[in-house]
């Protein structure tokens, strides 16, 4: 019996071809562990379900006959899958070679390397990084003094989404002084963007910014680790990749200076809550890992800080819905209206009430930051919000991110 093809991977992403010379889908790895990227020509693309792991390459041949009419379609046949094989999109031999590779790489080094400086995000020197941030952060008003004991602050790109930075950082900062970091612990509950579902990322390494490093603490890690069962996975290769986590870094360093002490962590989405219902911590090790969490904060909660780096609502053509949309105008005016109806809830400490909102119809507001609210709230359900900011940032001309700040109390 003739070996079936090797499977397509799940976890990399498809668009539609931006060059009109060269039509088709384009498939990237969302992981990077393959620099590759292919333009599958409108043809082929028909007969990508054909590596599902089931189907031959006879299977292949006979389906590009069908399509074609052509009876000898064994060299475009063997193309394709060569080239699928040697950029890594297959799970074959070659892939777990390449992996492999990047794992043992990235195993070796000492921290976590900044990965995402850069003309939209922050300056890759730290005098210009603190010019920077200073400009940002004056040109938004002084808010009123409060016992903040978390932010939730963006994680889009800085430039694009500077007010609510600021306003986000601006409150903590007024909240907490220099003084005091010494004897905290910034707990950073990120967007997971390409961990596991139903899983915590966490990572033993330290962070390098250009600020300096910055400090996991490791009994507070082994703490939740020991406690939080097998939901909380060593995702140390993820945050190489991760942007939602070292934004709040940097941050935190800019407004600290970089001897601060961090517990960073990746928050997997509750997708199949989402979709099939319940609520997340039905899955036993979710629920575990919640509690491990929550008894965390009971322990060390006047020395724990809480970081949620969160985005909300992403809307048009880029994050395929049907319709263009544009800022503040026609459609994205009701996702305002339900975005601010969420907060609400997020804010009264309402987290049944606040998850059945984003479960309604399967959550078509892609609220990206869902999994870590969810967590927080879950967490620390002492804590109740304030909303600082709130934006709508335009980043094509066919889609919208929105965004803001919380402080919570």
């Amino acid at each position: 019996m003739a070996k079936p093809l090797s499977p397509l991977r799940r976890d990399l992403d498809f668009f539609p071809s931006p060059d009109r010379s060269r039509p088709g889908l384009v498939i990237q790895d969302r992981n990077r562990f393959s620099d590759h990227q292919l333009v599958i020509p409108p043809l082929l693309v028909q007969v990508l379900d054909m590596f599902d792991g089931q189907n031959t390459a006879v299977d292949l041949r006979l389906a590009l006959t069908r399509l074609t009419g052509e009876l000898d379609t064994q060299e475009v046949a063997g193309h394709l899958e060569d080239a699928l094989s040697q950029a890594g999109f297959l799970e074959d031999d070659n892939f777990a070679a390449l992996r492999d590779e990047r794992l043992r790489d990235w195993r070796a080094a000492a921290v976590v390397p900044h990965a995402h400086s850069g003309p939209l995000n922050y300056p890759d020197d730290a005098a210009a990084l603190t010019a920077q941030f200073d400009s940002w952060f004056n040109a938004v008003p002084a808010p009123q003094a409060s016992k903040t004991i978390a932010i939730a602050s963006p994680h889009a790109s800085p430039g694009a989404a500077k007010r609510s930075y600021s306003n986000a950082y601006k409150a903590l900062g007024q909240s907490l002084s220099r003084q005091q970091v010494a004897e905290k612990t910034f707990v950073i509950l990120g967007t997971s963007h390409y961990g596991e579902m139903d899983r915590l990322g966490a990572t033993r390494k330290d962070f390098d910014t250009p600020v300096g490093r910055a400090a996991v603490n490791q009994s507070l890690l082994q703490e939740l680790t020991r406690e939080g069962g097998p939901g909380i996975l060593e995702e140390d290769y993820f945050f190489s990749l991760e942007h939602s986590v070292e934004f709040q870094v940097v941050f935190l360093q800019y407004l600290y200076g970089p001897n601060i002490r961090i517990l960073p962590l990746l928050c997997g989405s509750y997708a199949r809550s989402i979709y099939r219902g319940g609520v997340p911590e039905s899955n036993d090790d979710v629920r575990r890992y919640l509690e491990a969490l929550r008894s965390l904060d009971s322990r060390h909660g006047d020395s724990l800080v809480w970081i949620l780096g969160v985005d909300m609502a992403h809307m048009g053509k880029r994050y395929d819905d049907a319709n263009p949309v544009t800022a503040h105008t026609g459609e994205m005016l009701d996702v305002e209206r339900k975005d601010r109806r969420r907060i609400e809830s997020l804010n009264a400490g309402a987290t049944e009430e606040f998850w059945a909102q984003v479960q309604e119809n399967q959550d078509p507001l892609k609220w990206c930051g869902s999994a870590p609210f969810y967590t927080f709230l879950r967490a620390v359900p002492r804590a109740r919000g304030e909303l600082l900011d709130y934006e709508h940032w335009q980043i094509d001309g066919q889609s919208v991110v929105t965004l803001g700040a919380i402080g919570f109390h």
